[in-house]
């Protein structure tokens, strides 16, 4: 049993760095080591941590989805999860998504439809986007899929709307944002 003064010293201890961890994680194809407070969430180990800007902090509480991230292949919202969670994960922001000469087909199709306005959520929508067409592809029914029973899932409007809900977006591009998603999925856009 430990005394109230221990509870204290050891909550000390964490403030100060003395009980930091080691996670080992790839992020966008680099092999990383950060020596990071338990308690710090990916978010910010990938914003204060590793610079990488691209991944927003909107609501910080899961619900605007500014700072979805790809996650194994998966989509996440990088301010809900802590970086000691993901040793040995492999993240992809949307710096790892392309590159200036060589966009991703998601991005380009948000630059073809206007799918972005201000551009503060357009990161965590690519993501998004992105994950969301893993998802459909793999036969994972949202709460609008008319045949759950299907292999194959069919993107109706509703159905991508239904599927970026988590994503909001205050300049209201959605029929753009809508537009893009059903373009680059014609591309493969995965």
């Amino acid at each position: 049993m430990t005394s109230k003064t221990d509870r204290s010293a050891q909550r000390g201890s964490v403030a100060t760095g003395d009980a930091t961890r080691i996670v080992s994680i790839k992020v966008n194809g680099d092999a990383l080591e950060l020596e990071l407070d338990p308690r710090t969430t990916l978010l910010d180990a990938l914003r204060e941590h590793l610079h990488l800007s691209g991944t927003k902090k909107g609501c910080d509480h899961g619900q605007c989805g500014a700072c979805t991230v790809l996650i194994n292949g998966r989509r996440i919202n990088s301010c809900l999860t802590l970086a000691v969670m993901h040793d040995g994960d492999e993240i992809v922001t949307i710096e790892g998504v392309g590159a200036p000469g060589a966009l991703h087909p998601m991005q380009r199709a948000f630059l073809e439809h206007d799918g972005f306005q201000c551009g503060y959520c357009t990161p965590g929508q690519i993501c998004s986007a992105i994950g969301m067409l893993g998802e459909a592809r793999a036969g994972w029914p949202s709460h609008v899929t008319e045949d759950v029973a299907s292999p194959r899932i069919e993107l109706t409007d509703e159905e991508l709307r239904e599927r970026m809900s988590g994503n909001l977006c205050r300049c209201c591009a959605y029929p753009n944002i809508v537009a893009a998603i059903r373009s680059a999925a014609g591309e493969g856009g995965t």
